[in-house]
């Protein structure tokens, strides 16, 4: 995958992504991995920036060392996930609730992901669609969705995201938000290129970087 996106920065002209040419560059690789791509890129890059520019001051004031990941993120899909937190720790969820990850799931993968991998950083795939928005795109009936899980906290939430108007209008009805989305579902009548996007909780980053409570961070 590094490989892909390597050659399509390479060939792409920045300045002119809105070609038709450029967009179907951008198409060939599947947007939740090139999401993904850019995510840990972003992350990596930006604690980067603040451990050049403030590591000093923050180990100074806090006792704590900002520590920049390596890349790639590792990656695991969720039902992979419980099996894993089963085995290796004898924690376990019944079958209802194994399509989203819990509230002690989610920290206990802090300790899985440096054990398993030696990494603090964790991308989580194939949720179940009921525990999904409604305007994820779906690949065999699984949303093409991820979270990213830092220190046993999630800090983002990304997709590829449905740009077909009539499956869009159908999975948005399949949740009884048709009528409610109808503004959003306006937007597609005419044709929408592939596309996603990821949200980044900032205050969350800033808790865990300097192990504060929320209220502080914010």
């Amino acid at each position: 995958l590094k490989e892909r996106i390597q050659k399509f920065n390479d060939d792409r002209d920045w300045n002119q992504f809105h070609t038709p040419s450029n967009l179907a560059k951008s198409i060939s690789i599947e947007a939740n991995e090139l999401l993904e791509c850019f995510q840990w890129n972003d992350t990596e890059y930006d604690l980067e920036a603040v451990k050049e520019e403030l590591g000093d001051e923050i180990k100074r004031v806090f006792d704590i060392d900002v520590v920049v990941p390596t890349l790639p993120f590792p990656r695991i899909k969720l039902h992979d996930l419980y099996d894993e937190l089963e085995k290796m720790y004898g924690y376990s969820v019944p079958e209802s609730e194994k399509g989203d990850l819990t509230t002690e799931g989610e920290r206990m993968v802090a300790k899985y992901s440096m054990e398993k991998y030696g990494h603090e950083f964790l991308f989580v795939t194939d949720y179940a669609v009921e525990c999904r928005a409604f305007y994820h795109m779906r690949k065999d009936g699984v949303p093409q969705g991820y979270d990213l899980i830092w220190k046993g906290c999630e800090i983002t939430t990304g997709a590829q995201r449905e740009h077909r108007y009539d499956v869009l209008k159908e999975q948005a009805k399949e949740k009884g938000l048709d009528e409610d989305v109808k503004f959003y579902l306006d937007f597609f009548k005419f044709g929408c290129p592939p596309h996603g996007g990821f949200g980044i909780g900032v205050d969350r980053i800033t808790m865990i970087m300097f192990n504060q409570g929320i209220k502080d961070a914010m």
